[in-house]
């Protein structure tokens, strides 16, 4: 028998965390999890160490909607700097072309920015966590090795631009799950004819974490453990994640039914999509899968 002893403590939620510059995601996820002292805990989606912002994490039992978190749309704020591209499209790689950025550069950014808002395809960066017969990409890219990655179909909602100088844009982008700001920002610096890379780049939202659910800081977080105050107050329940969901009542014949995994018709032939499942104390019990009027998927967290 294993003497081996468990530690941390059985703390289920989330923690919408503003990941501080400088530090990789998971840098942030073990820090946070060991000030809370939490058994298990995941992240929803790797924010580059130069980017800031919302990075939701998962503990316990909420990891298992680790994936619907990263599913959701997201909004960025970016800077990016004109007339240098880069080995890894941000200030962190080398600079490998460059040109003068002129007054008509400038005059197109609007109208270039435009052509990038709807579906697009994106060709994943070198320097990403995507893997390559299970190497990270970002490893090969350090070694020297370039391999050939496939096109994908990402969605930019909107692009609002805030500033444009003598060679930067600032802009907001609101933007579907697997997009990635700086294949978006290199591409845009292509069209312009003068490359680009980001200079800044923070995450304002995931869904509607960021909005509806505000940001805390690390130093919040280390601050108030240090002083002995109770972490706690900081993980939102699980449910916070289905929040933008309609609700259904159900009584507990009905909820033991999809738990055991069998269908259920709704009275609205057409519903489709997603469905928060309530009990008759107002609990929330699970997330359902509807497809024309009919629950054909159950989970419970």
């Amino acid at each position: 028998m294993s003497n081996k002893i468990k530690r941390g403590r059985d703390l289920h939620g989330l923690v919408v965390l503003d990941k501080p510059l400088n530090i990789s995601s998971n840098h942030a996820l073990q820090r946070v999890k060991r000030l809370l002292n939490a058994k298990k805990a995941g992240h929803t989606g790797t924010l580059d160490p130069l980017a800031t912002g919302v990075l939701v994490l998962c503990l316990g039992r909420a990891t298992k909607i680790a994936d619907h978190v990263a599913n959701a749309d997201k909004r960025y704020f970016v800077v990016a700097k004109l007339g240098q591209q880069t080995q890894t499209g941000d200030l962190e790689g080398e600079v490998i072309k460059q040109t003068q950025v002129s007054e008509q550069h400038l005059a197109q950014v609007p109208a270039v920015i435009a052509q990038f808002i709807g579906s697009i395809e994106q060709i994943p960066p070198m320097y990403s966590a995507l893997k390559k017969d299970g190497v990270a990409l970002y490893k090969l890219a350090r070694q020297g090795t370039e391999v050939e990655r496939s096109a994908r179909t990402v969605s930019i909602a909107h692009i609002g631009i805030n500033d444009i100088s003598h060679d930067t844009v600032s802009m907001t982008v609101a933007c579907s799950k697997g997009t990635y700001i700086r294949t978006l920002v290199e591409d845009i610096g292509k069209t312009l004819g003068c490359y680009a890379h980001v200079h800044t780049l923070r995450r304002l939202s995931v869904g509607q974490f960021g909005d509806n659910y505000p940001m805390v800081s690390l130093e919040d977080i280390e601050q108030r453990a240090h002083q002995g105050q109770n972490l706690e107050h900081f993980i939102l329940p699980a449910r916070a994640a289905f929040s933008q969901y309609p609700a259904i009542t159900l009584n507990d014949g009905l909820i033991l039914m999809l738990e055991k995994g069998r269908k259920l018709k709704l009275s609205a032939e057409n519903t489709s999509g997603f469905i928060r499942i309530i009990d008759t104390h107002e609990i929330f019990r699970g997330l359902a899968d509807v497809e024309q009027g009919q629950i054909v998927k159950f989970r419970q967290f």
